[in-house]
């Protein structure tokens, strides 16, 4: 096995916050503010909430698929 190969693996192991901190790393991207601040939100719970009623309204049936809603035109 190329060691490109063996990269590529051990890439599609990683969780998706690992994979997108590669990329991120790979890019030369780095957070700014927002992205700061929507992490520090993120993991102090403040959404929390907002997935619950996104669980609630999925499962009684009130939501869309995204299909439905991109405009593909």
């Amino acid at each position: 096995m190329s060691t490109v190969q063996e990269i590529k693996s051990a890439i599609e192991q990683l969780t998706l916050e690992a994979r997108a901190e590669l990329i991120a790393d790979l890019c030369g991207w780095s957070d700014d503010d927002w992205d700061r601040q929507m992490k520090a939100d993120a993991s102090g719970g403040k959404f929390f909430v907002l997935n619950e009623d996104a669980d609630r309204a999925v499962g009684a049936g009130q939501s869309k698929p995204l299909d439905e809603l991109l405009d593909r035109s």
